[in-house]
Parts: structure tokens; C-alpha cells; sequence
């Protein structure tokens, strides 16, 4: 089975989340957007042996740290979907932009599609290509946890916001409603942001997801 704790980190108190396979103690960082000294320290805590680096999207407050730390792990870098090089690419900048010192551009060792899995000591997750946020977003699943880590596609209450280059509002929607929610309203999510939610509880009373709003045409 696989646990997880979440460690919020940048001034965007991004939902970096350590998870980790509970029989080997093996463990992926996802979304390292920065403090790694302290997502280093957390997994010692932890007694944790990071394989490696899994990335949801190339935002800065998701991976502005993945370089470094993979650097200093010696580990690989998995994800996101190839889309969204020109945001690795242009990471420095994102930096720059939002005062964040310290971001690295990096090549993943692998770029992730839609169907792909990866290991996480004896677990595998499934990777869902979930674009509309940014266009090579990816949600990791992993199904006998019912867990989902979808990073800014969906928030408790709330949607990923499609205003930077190359979001889609109507790529998000069809994103979340025909490849998260049929997953099951069981289903648990950790955000980038905020709180933990259920897919059931998003159906039930998203705003902008939710099946009153999908009735009305919202």
C-alpha cells in the first residue's frame, strides 16, 4: 500500500507530497516547487529512500525545485507531459517573475503520457493526461488507494485556472468530468492547493464541475 504527507512549500504553499510505498520505505517527491532542504529532511524523518521525482506540471510552484533536488538525490525526474517543456524551459523567468530565486530548467528522464505508469517501490501509479491548466498536465492515480494527486486541475470547491498560455477552460472541464470523475466519487484528491477533497463532494457541490453546473451548462 502507499501513504503520503503533504509539506506545503513556496510562498504559494504549493502541496509538495511525499508518497511512499509502506513495505520497501521507497518514496517519490511530487511536485518539489522548492524547499528541498526540508523535503529532504521530512523523508529522513520518515526513514524514507527517495527513488525519485514526479511532476504534475511545469508551473514553478510545482517543479521550480526538481532540479536541484534531483541533482542532489541522484534520482530521475518523471513527468510532466511533453506540452509543457516551454514552461520547464521558461522556469528561470517564472522565477524571476514571482521574486522565487533558485529555479533550474531540466529535462525530465521521462516524459509522461496518458496510460503510462510509474513505480513507487512495489506501488504503480497511473498517469491520466489531464491538459486545460497547462497543456501537458498529468493527474498520478493510484487505484487500490483510492487516491488521485491531480496538482492544479481541480480544488476543493474550485478549478485550476486556464488564463496562462495554452490553458483551455473546455479542456480542463472535459479533463476533469470524463477522465477523473468516472474514477469514482470515492475517490480522494490531493490539490496543489488547499485541502484534501473526494471526487463525490466536487460532483456533489463544484461550482464549476459539479453535475448542477454540467445540467445548467455552467
Amino acid at each position: 500500500m502507499i501513504d503520503y504527507r503533504i509539506l506545503p512549500v513556496t510562498p504559494f504553499a504549493q502541496n509538495c507530497t511525499l508518497l511512499w510505498c509502506t513495505e520497501t520505505r521507497r518514496a517519490a517527491v511530487v511536485d518539489p516547487g522548492g524547499e528541498i532542504e526540508r523535503i529532504r529532511a521530512a523523508a529522513d524523518d520518515l526513514g524514507l529512500a527517495v527513488e525519485r521525482i514526479l511532476i504534475t506540471h511545469g508551473h514553478i510552484d510545482h517543479a521550480g525545485g526538481a532540479a536541484l533536488l534531483a541533482r542532489t538525490l541522484a534520482v530521475p525526474i518523471d513527468g510532466p507531459q511533453v506540452e509543457d517543456a516551454f514552461w520547464i524551459d521558461g522556469i528561470v523567468v517564472q522565477g524571476q517573475k514571482y521574486g522565487m530565486d533558485g529555479a533550474e530548467t531540466f529535462t525530465p528522464s521521462r516524459w509522461l503520457n496518458d496510460g503510462d505508469t510509474v513505480a513507487v517501490g512495489k506501488e504503480n501509479l497511473q498517469v491520466i493526461h489531464a491538459p486545460g491548466h497547462t497543456p501537458g498536465h498529468v493527474v498520478f492515480f493510484h487505484p487500490a488507494a483510492r487516491l488521485a494527486l491531480v496538482g492544479d486541475v481541480l480544488f476543493a470547491g474550485s478549478i485550476g485556472r486556464t488564463d496562462f498560455p495554452r490553458g483551455d477552460h473546455a479542456a480542463l472541464i472535459s479533463a476533469i468530468r470524463d477522465k477523473l470523475f468516472p474514477l469514482g466519487d470515492d475517490i480522494r484528491f490531493i490539490p496543489g492547493h488547499g485541502p484534501l477533497s473526494t471526487f463525490g463532494e466536487e460532483r456533489a457541490h463544484n461550482p464549476y464541475v459539479g453535475d448542477r453546473a454540467h445540467r445548467s451548462g455552467g
